[in-house]
């Protein structure tokens, strides 16, 4: 086994995002099965809200509540009753994903099949195509290494803006990190729409104050989390002296003891714990998978109705 470093680079993939890869994975998730659409309950794709307006289609009447707009108000039914009612109307609206990507430097890194920041780009491009299908404008926000924000779009661009987003900003290794809480804010204030969010990161980034940013955010949107770890992080490494490859300098580590395997493996997956404890403390759906695992099956089930909780 050989831990790869952070900022070796080769050709076949293992590494490096490929465009044409993300652009690929469009045929794997045209064969899912999409699940029925309850928009009411789900704000999925195609999405109906009951919401004040004109044009729109009534829905009901309820009673009347402070702030309400009285040019709303349902004379009829307040004469017969004698309490005051306000009229509820409905309209479409389109639901929106935005992928808030984590692009850290301790993203590059991977001991089987891949970097954690390859598998995690192949996530997000799973994710772009799967939000299309099921009829969702879908963006994405970068942080870490780079910032980069792709404003939600509809159909085959709003996709192919993210799998190019992707691409771009894995070029850039500026050594810099932003902690997940800021990240968070940045989404907070935005406020462009985006009624699904779905984190995409190894939990490293993840500090103290992210918990109350995603509980802020819990109140208006649906969060979705997929935490992307390697193989030693998440059980310890068999008894053995590995190679370890680092800004051009080769070394080795010994790890004999079984008390030396498992602080190296709490050592290194201290990120996605965190991330994980974070997430079932709030329940908030999420998944876990290693590189070498496939991840459509996790987004499937973290983006369809249900959702998925691991």
């Amino acid at each position: 086994m050989n831990i790869v470093a952070a900022n070796q680079v080769d050709g076949d993939g293992r590494v490096r995002v490929s465009l044409a890869e993300l652009i690929a994975l469009r045929g794997r998730v045209a064969r899912l099965r999409m699940p029925p659409q309850d928009s009411r309950a789900t704000r999925v794709g195609t999405q109906t809200s009951r919401l004040y307006g004109r044009g729109m289609d009534y829905a009901e009447s309820r009673a009347y509540q402070p702030g309400d707009d009285v040019r709303r108000l349902d004379w009829r039914l307040t004469a017969r009753s004698g309490r005051l009612h306000t009229k509820l109307f409905q309209e479409e609206r389109e639901g929106q994903l935005l992928i808030l990507f984590d692009q850290h430097p301790g993203m590059r890194f991977g001991t089987r099949v891949r970097f954690k920041s390859v598998q995690a780009a192949r996530a997000a491009g799973l994710a772009a195509w799967h939000a299309v299908k099921a009829g969702e404008r879908v963006g994405m926000m970068v942080f870490g290494e780079s910032s980069h924000l792709q404003r939600p779009r509809a159909g085959l661009r709003g996709a192919l803006d993210v799998c190019g987003a992707l691409a771009t900003s894995d070029a850039v290794t500026s050594g810099q990190s932003e902690p997940l809480s800021q990240a968070l804010q940045h989404v907070i204030k935005l406020q462009h729409g985006a009624n699904r969010v779905l984190l995409i990161s190894d939990g490293q980034s993840s500090d103290p104050a992210s918990r109350d940013r995603l509980l802020e955010m819990l109140r208006h949107t649906a969060i979705r989390i997929l935490i992307v770890a390697d193989a030693l992080e998440l059980q310890p490494a068999p008894a053995g002296s590995y190679p370890i490859e680092h800004g051009g300098l080769r070394q080795r580590l010994n790890l004999q003891s079984e008390p030396q395997r498992l602080a190296f493996q709490q050592s290194l997956g201290e990120g996605q714990a965190r991330l994980a404890a974070m997430a079932a403390s709030l329940g908030i759906p999420h998944r876990v998978i290693d590189t070498a695992a496939d991840p459509l099956d996790a987004i499937s089930a973290l983006l369809r109705n249900a959702g998925g909780r691991r």
